[in-house]
């Protein structure tokens, strides 16, 4: 018999992916829409390695996804968990830092 706890693994996964303040805080900006890398780094005034790095990290748990558009890839939230868990975390609609 399967244990109760295998229902937890996908979103425990989520949550992990969630767990780093670079992470949270691009996901919070995506979710007012698309926005290719080089802005991204401008908001955060972060290095393109660091941001490509965690945006990775995302896209391997299915949290973004890109479009590629000529040379850019924008990027975009597809799993419509994120806003809610975003929601719950920073107790309100999260920023919109990418506008």
């Amino acid at each position: 018999m399967l244990s109760e706890t295998h229902k937890y693994e996908n979103p425990a996964k989520l949550l992990k992916a969630l767990a780093h303040p670079t992470r949270l805080c691009i996901v919070a900006g995506l979710l007012s829409g698309p926005c290719n890398v080089s802005k991204i780094k401008d908001c955060l005034n972060l290095p393109q390695s660091t941001v490509s790095q965690q945006l990775a990290i995302l896209r391997s748990q299915g949290i973004v996804g890109g479009v590629r558009n000529g040379t850019e890839v924008f990027y975009q939230v597809i799993d419509d968990r994120v806003e809610q868990v975003l929601k719950a975390l920073l107790d309100s609609n999260p920023p919109l830092f990418f506008i």
